[in-house]
Parts: structure tokens; C-alpha cells; sequence
């Protein structure tokens, strides 16, 4: 069998925490975009760590097989 493609992008956004469960930054995780108008709590938020749904996990296993 051939050996199944990592996604990069994919690869480089996600870790996996010492108890193997996949983390990920939230979805606005830059917010450099008119950050002006953006509350400081707002973006303060965006820069959160979150654990990644368990009905994710299957879904992101096929994109990074090999993490």
C-alpha cells in the first residue's frame, strides 16, 4: 500500500497534547484585519488554544495520518 499524503496546511496548525487529544488556535487566530474596530478582548480571545471536537477528530486523522 502507498503511504497516505499529509496535508501541510493542515499539518502545520494542529498539535497534539501529551495526552494524544488534537489542539488547535481558534479560527480568527491572526485578526490583523481592521483590528481597530475589534474590542482588545476580542482579539485577546482569538489567540486561544482549543481542543479539537471529538467530531472533528476523525476528519483531521485522515488529513494528518502520521502526527
Amino acid at each position: 500500500m502507498p503511504k497516505i499524503r499529509t496535508r501541510r496546511s493542515v499539518a502545520k496548525r494542529i498539535r497534539l497534547t501529551a495526552t494524544g487529544k488534537m489542539k488547535r488556535m481558534k479560527q480568527f487566530s491572526g485578526c490583523h484585519h481592521i483590528r481597530e474596530n475589534k474590542s482588545p478582548k476580542r482579539t485577546r480571545n482569538f489567540r486561544d488554544i482549543v481542543i479539537v471536537d471529538h467530531t472533528d477528530v476523525k476528519r483531521m486523522r485522515s488529513l494528518v495520518p502520521y502526527l
